[in-house]
């Protein structure tokens, strides 16, 4: 690693490394690209045990790595909303991890700061690291989630979840305030976030997908079958299964009795391991490699109706070259042409409508497949998706 490229900290909420679920995606993707322009100082937040492949494959990318255990602290938490900020500032505040900072500051100079989120951005503005171009990856817009899940919830969770937001849209306008660049995912995440701040302040740079991992896989058998994939211990994905399901499920599987609907993810909460027991349900969970239950399933989901930002799921899906059906909130960040890539479903009606159809009809299936994986070619390449981060961060490049 060259001494005359810039020294960057890459500060993120959970180990980057594998790229196997959204957040770890994107980071790790962010950090191979900063990677090739700057000596990468990475410290990450490690919410459950990191193996020696891990620390390898990210020693192979940085100049120093850092894990440091803990995860979130609830307490923490509680304790940052008291004092008036958000919950999710204090989960992410590890004394171990500030003194790791410290230390690295009174070390070396740094060419600017790069954190992985909202939450983690106080750790920014500590002293010793003011004087430092600082950088946010919001990704999306987590005031609005937490707006979202409000309008969902059931009271007591909605008024907290409303005033979480409330606090963390107060930090997004901070941002403004010190931050050099601040970055989202889509440029419907970028109009939202100058909505409340001004217009330019965010910068778009959207999620790519390994082209090469996510692939057509012509000689995995297909079979009559509709597969969600997602992390299944979190709310939006742990609804969007519930709700299709039980909802939508059997008035599919009256018109294709011999359909099945498989589920597939990490950490299945009981409500979605107890989906199994539907007719036709399968609550596969957590598996080593996905591709080949999405390859062999006819058709792929995304019933998601709480979503912010950008749907990896349906990237690779598409990637696949599966013919996929989805809710608005899950293309909203993309410029798909619903029809023709994929196909979008509102309503209950819509939604039996849109998946019987790539069911029944193998030459329609086909076309939605091609233009699926046509689509991600030409929008979704990765060093094309993430040069915003170049561009901002190191713009004699």
């Amino acid at each position: 690693m060259s001494t005359a490229l810039p020294r960057v900290v890459y500060l993120t909420h959970r180990v980057p490394y594998p790229p196997d679920k959204g957040d770890r995606i994107r980071n790790y993707h962010v950090l191979r690209e900063l990677a090739k322009h700057a000596r990468i100082w990475l410290a990450a937040l490690a919410d459950e045990p990191v193996t020696d492949d891990q620390r390898t494959a990210l020693g192979a990318l940085c100049e120093r790595v850092e894990i440091v255990p803990g995860g979130r602290s609830w307490v923490r938490g509680m304790l940052s909303l008291v004092a008036g900020r958000s919950i999710s500032e204090g989960l992410f505040r590890q004394p171990k991890l500030s003194a790791v900072l410290a230390g690295w500051r009174a070390e070396a100079e740094f060419h600017a700061s790069l954190v992985s989120a909202s939450s983690l951005a106080p750790y920014q503005r500590a002293d010793g690291w003011r004087d430092v171009p600082a950088f946010v990856d919001l990704v999306d817009v987590d005031s609005q989630k937490w707006f979202d899940y409000a309008a969902v919830a059931g009271v007591p969770r909605r008024w907290l979840y409303r005033l979480e937001g409330d606090r963390v849209r107060a930090l997004e306008r901070e941002l403004c305030g010190w931050a050099k660049g601040v970055f989202v995912v889509s440029p419907a995440e970028a109009d939202l976030f100058d909505s409340f701040t001004a217009p330019g302040t965010a910068t778009a740079a959207l999620n790519g997908v390994d082209l090469d991992y996510f692939r057509p896989m012509p000689d995995v058998p297909t079979v009559p079958a509709c597969v969600f994939v997602g992390a299944l211990d979190y709310f939006p994905n742990i609804d969007a299964a519930v709700w299709f399901a039980t909802d939508i499920w059997p008035r599919v599987r009256a018109v294709h009795p011999t359909a099945e609907f498989h589920v597939v993810g990490r950490r299945p909460t009981d409500a979605v391991l107890r989906l199994g027991t539907l007719p036709g349900v399968k609550v596969v969970g957590q598996v080593p490699d996905v591709r080949p239950h999405v390859a062999a399933a006819a058709v792929a989901v995304c019933p998601v109706r709480v979503a912010r930002g950008l749907q990896n799921k349906v990237l690779e899906a598409m990637a696949m070259g599966k013919a996929t059906v989805a809710a608005p909130p899950a293309v909203a960040a993309l410029a798909v042409q619903p029809g023709r890539d994929l196909l979008v479903a509102r309503t209950a009606d819509e939604w039996v409508t849109a998946v019987c159809e790539p069911l029944a009809d193998d030459r329609r299936r086909g076309e939605l497949g091609t233009a699926a994986r046509g689509y991600v070619e030409q929008h979704h390449h990765w060093d094309r998706c993430l040069r915003p981060f170049v561009e901002k961060m190191f713009p004699a490049t």
